[in-house]
């Protein structure tokens, strides 16, 4: 059995708080961008100037701004538009419908994201965390631990960055628009409760005041903190909540998601199940499929019955291996055989599209990658 790690806030200071990175608009609303301005000592009508650039013209550069004064572009960038995100490596395959970024954060944390491209909608995978600290054994993240929450800014400047590579008309076959955001990358988002709530926001507030997707097209995970669901259930948003299962059962969940140590199987989907009533939105729920560890017909049919009537629905995820791992993707005939059986119980159940292993696409794997590659192994 896997126990819950005491990690540290940060690696390089163990019992100090991290410092997060200045300030952004995209931490603070219409409202607060006014009173900041106001502070700086220029007109209020200049936050709406921002904000459109930002979220409406997907411009990060203020030297690009050129309806604002020269004299107060440097003094706003500094105050309202600091650099967040500086690109380490930008990989992609699949004929480039499928980009992944690795970022460098100001105190040199490293974050992915994904871009993934289909012929009727272009989704972003996001990180709400630098590394994560759940120890989920089969996920590069998680093995790599911990070191600090994002910022609000630095998840939307994420989902910013990519909608301007989609606009640029760079993902081939796609619409040029942004629709779909996922809270999937790196970390658990319910961790970092109300900065990704605030992010949410950000992101589906209509421009110009944020990037204006339908929070219906916003995917939000966690592996069960039940305390935080049923708080994101309040929150009067309908975000689809993905919950992280992986196994149905008490004695494998305890060890595949270790926070099934403090909240069981049954407990997690009662809150899922408030969830759904609350919001009247179906649960996502992922499931790993991992060669001979939650892929028996047994544990399928467990599945099914937990589920059977609920508001809910299967997702199947072959799993990416990360290198060195003792953890493989199970076989296809495994994998038809669990999916026959979810179906066969009234599930509703499908398998997720597999992109970007050839990148390093599971989550975690590219930062992971590059700090060997910095640490010369």
């Amino acid at each position: 059995m896997t126990s819950l790690p005491v990690l540290p806030l940060s690696p390089d200071a163990p019992g100090r708080r991290p410092a997060l990175p200045p300030r952004h608009l995209a931490d603070l609303d219409l409202a607060g961008r006014q009173a900041l301005l106001a502070e700086l000592g220029e007109p209020a009508f200049r936050a709406k100037q921002l904000s459109t650039h930002y979220f409406g013209r997907l411009v990060r550069d203020p030297a690009q701004m050129t309806d604002l004064p020269a004299a107060s572009r440097d003094r706003l960038a500094e105050s309202l538009m600091p650099r967040l995100l500086t690109p380490v490596r930008e990989l992609a395959c699949d004929g480039g419908a499928t980009r992944k970024a690795l970022w460098r954060l100001h105190d040199g944390s490293l974050v992915e994201s994904v871009l993934m491209g289909y012929p009727d909608r272009v989704t972003v995978c996001i990180s709400s965390q630098a590394g994560c600290g759940m120890a989920c054994p089969f996920c590069a993240t998680g093995q790599a631990g911990l070191t600090r929450n994002l910022s609000t800014a630095e998840i939307v400047d994420q989902a910013v960055y990519l909608a301007g590579v989609a606009a640029s008309g760079a993902v081939t076959g796609s619409p040029p628009r942004l629709s779909h955001v996922v809270f999937m990358g790196m970390g658990e988002p319910l961790a970092n409760y109300s900065r990704v709530v605030d992010a949410v926001r950000r992101l589906c507030t209509p421009a110009p005041e944020g990037l204006g997707l339908s929070q219906r097209h916003v995917t939000v995970s966690t592996v069960g903190l039940v305390p935080a669901m049923r708080r994101l259930a309040g929150e009067g948003l309908s975000v689809t909540l993905a919950l992280s299962l992986h196994a149905p059962d008490d004695e494998l969940r305890d060890e595949l998601v270790p926070v099934n140590q403090r909240w069981k199987v049954a407990e997690v989907l009662d809150a899922a199940w408030d969830y759904a009533s609350r919001t009247g939105r179906r649960v996502s729920v992922e499931y790993a499929m991992i060669r001979d560890v939650n892929d028996q017909p047994w544990r399928a049919d467990l599945l099914g019955r937990l589920l059977s009537g609920r508001l809910a629905h299967v997702n199947l995820i072959p799993l990416n291996p990360t290198p060195g791992s003792r953890w493989d993707a199970s076989p296809k005939p495994v994998e038809r055989e669990f999916v026959r059986r979810l179906r066969e119980a009234g599930v509703s159940t499908t398998v997720r599209d597999t992109r970007g292993r050839e990148i390093d696409g599971a989550c975690g794997q590219l930062a992971a990658s590059e700090t060997g590659s910095a640490d010369g192994r």
